[in-house]
């Protein structure tokens, strides 16, 4: 009988070990599951939080550059605007058209009473000597008057010719072009009244070095370069 109270106590001894054992554990598993809880949530919150950041930065970012944009295209319209306003439109350069009456001479005696013995033949009253080119610039002889020395006409049919003489019988609108022949002046041209271009206006003063320079600008360009003709003269 002893016996039988001893393994009794023996047995609600271990039966209360078991209960306290299960409910520490429970316990424990309850802490460990709240504390994971709690742990998940704020990972939850911090990840919901960097989301709504980034999103906020990209917003921010995607305005910034539309701004950027809109001003950096104002800008443009304004100082192409004010480009446009500042730079007015150049006039094209206008070419002074005159009527003159033009006749041919040579160098011989017929025309100026020199012959080829003597030390002015083919001199001009500029100094340089009388030239025939129709690819570059003949020279050509005119009231000074009215066409200094030095001035450039494009004649029609002719071509471009210098100012580089003078004739007692060439007053007001008449010219004399220059021709090697007599054969030529009456073949080619003989007397015409025609409507000449003053390409430039000269400033009393032709020389070989100017007339040289002329005719290699004519040669490259086929043209009269103000520059170049600025250069010469």
């Amino acid at each position: 009988m002893h016996q039988i109270t001893l393994w009794n106590k023996i047995g609600l001894s271990c039966l209360v070990v078991v209960l306290v054992f299960q409910g520490i554990v429970s316990e424990n598993t309850i802490n460990a599951f709240s504390k994971n809880l709690s742990r998940t949530s704020l990972y939850k919150s911090q990840a919901v939080q960097q989301f709504e950041i980034s999103m906020w930065r990209q917003q921010s970012k995607i305005l910034q550059q539309s701004s950027n944009q809109a001003s950096g295209s104002h800008k443009m319209i304004s100082d192409s605007k004010l480009d446009n306003e500042a730079k007015p439109v150049q006039a094209k350069k206008k070419t002074l058209s005159v009527k003159v009456m033009a006749t041919g001479y040579t160098a011989g005696y017929e025309s100026t009473g020199k012959r080829p013995n003597h030390p002015q033949y083919g001199i001009t009253f500029s100094g340089v000597k009388v030239r025939r080119d129709k690819d570059t610039v003949s020279t050509i002889a005119a009231d000074l008057k009215v066409f200094p020395l030095g001035t450039i006409l494009y004649i029609p049919g002719y071509g471009y010719g210098v100012v580089a003489d003078k004739g007692s019988a060439i007053k007001g609108h008449k010219i004399d072009l220059y021709f090697k022949t007599t054969k030529q002046v009456y073949k080619e041209w003989g007397k015409k009244e025609v409507q000449v271009q003053v390409i430039r206006k000269g400033n009393g003063k032709l020389t070989e070095a100017m007339l040289k320079e002329l005719g290699k600008a004519m040669e490259v360009s086929k043209e009269i370069p103000d520059n170049l003709w600025e250069k010469a003269i």
